[in-house]
């Protein structure tokens, strides 16, 4: 027998932006059934690195990561664990004097959103951590940027949203979506329900494209795979969560003292899983000893990967289809949004509940990628062929 529940708002994936949505809707007084085919928070919201910076951000990712800055600062509160939320400080490494000179200008740029970014270098530099190696030449300091436990905090958000009265349904994977013109129906074939509401949040991260085009909305999602690793714990020598200018490791370490550290790729195993290469854990090694001596001789205790979802921009959609009302899109976050999901899941009840939100979304447009195809020289129309001149013979 199938069992039919309706609801005001469905939602399609429990990861830390869907179940935010989830949270900030029973907020809203709205009925939600959030559906999610593994654990919430056991995806790419639960795999990750654990960053929880603004620092380095596109500036029009700023608004939506100010606004998650304040839902962090009351995070123990709102979801009932602090989640090991340290407001540490995030230091963004130099190691050239053109890194120097970009992270000086990105401050420039971004003075108006007030992140108090510090540039440190030289001998302040070396007074200030003298555990950092030689490579790293100075850089930019962010004072209330930190770092949490993803393991921890993604699932919670899930369990606020349940205490909260939103139904949530874990192992429940959606096998069919349809819309019979009035509202959606999702069906899991193995849970033997069927879902229906007038809007639906399709927040399913790497998984979120067929759903998408399910509804006409085709978008160039690729999954991409993070390498990631954990040392032994090792005596607390830093206290600030790293990234580097241009590109390359990031890493943290934790009150426990195990340094996690990130960069590089993994791979597929298939569709729900994903490893970590043996070069990718050499490059990570290789960078955190150059930057971080003490790491020398750690040893690696476990590395790991998982599922991301990036779109060509890294921009993640964030807004309601063009092609079927009801249907809000929020996934793409291209391995950058443990820090920004609170927020895009406020974000995406405010859209469900008055269709707009208080953040600036426009660059986060669902047809932005269809707009900037037909604007491109290659899809201009042929012009018509200009008259040959006539021939004149002198």
């Amino acid at each position: 027998m199938t069992r039919r529940i309706d609801c005001d708002v469905a939602i399609v994936g429990g990861g830390i932006v869907g179940a935010s949505a989830a949270l900030a809707l029973r907020r809203m007084g709205r009925q939600v059934m959030l559906l999610e085919r593994d654990l919430c928070g056991s995806r790419s919201s639960g795999v990750n690195f654990g960053g929880v910076r603004r620092q380095g951000r596109p500036i029009s990712q700023l608004p939506l990561a100010q606004r998650a800055h304040r839902i962090w600062g009351e995070l123990a509160r709102t979801i009932g664990t602090d989640g090991e939320y340290l407001r540490s400080g995030h230091f963004k490494i130099a190691r050239s004097e053109a890194d120097l000179a970009a992270l000086e200008h990105y401050r420039a740029q971004t003075r108006e959103f007030d992140l108090g970014l510090e540039m440190i270098s030289g001998a302040r530099l070396r007074e200030r951590s003298s555990w950092l190696g030689a490579k790293a030449l100075g850089g930019s300091f962010c004072p209330e940027d930190g770092q949490a436990n993803p393991r921890l905090v993604s699932p919670a958000f899930a369990r606020a949203a349940e205490r909260a009265g939103a139904q949530v349904l874990e192992r429940t994977r959606v096998d069919g979506a349809a819309h019979d013109g009035q509202r959606f129906v999702l069906r899991s074939i193995a849970a033997g329900l069927e879902v229906r509401a007038p809007v639906l949040l399709n927040c399913a991260g790497a998984w979120a494209g067929p759903l998408a085009a399910q509804f006409g909305d085709a978008l160039p999602l690729r999954a991409g795979h993070p390498a990631m690793a954990v040392t032994e714990p090792l005596p607390v020598f830093m206290d600030w969560s790293l990234g580097v200018e241009g590109g390359g490791i990031y890493c943290r370490q934790v009150a426990r003292g195990n340094v996690v550290m990130g960069g590089g790729a993994g791979f597929a195993l298939d569709d729900e899983r994903a490893r970590v290469e043996r070069d990718s854990i050499d490059g990570i090694s290789r960078q955190a000893i150059e930057l971080l001596p003490a790491l020398r001789h750690a040893h690696i205790i476990r590395t790991w990967s998982g599922t991301e979802g990036y779109l060509p921009d890294r921009q993640p959609v964030l807004g309601e289809s063009p092609r079927r009302p009801g249907l809000i899109h929020g996934f793409g976050f291209a391995g950058a949004g443990f820090q920004i999901g609170p927020a895009a899941g406020e974000v995406l009840a405010e859209l469900a509940c008055y269709g707009r939100s208080s953040t600036p979304i426009e660059a986060f447009a669902v047809d932005r990628f269809e707009r900037a195809l037909e604007a491109s020289p290659a899809n201009a129309p042929n012009p018509s062929p200009r008259p040959q001149p006539t021939s004149v013979v002198r």
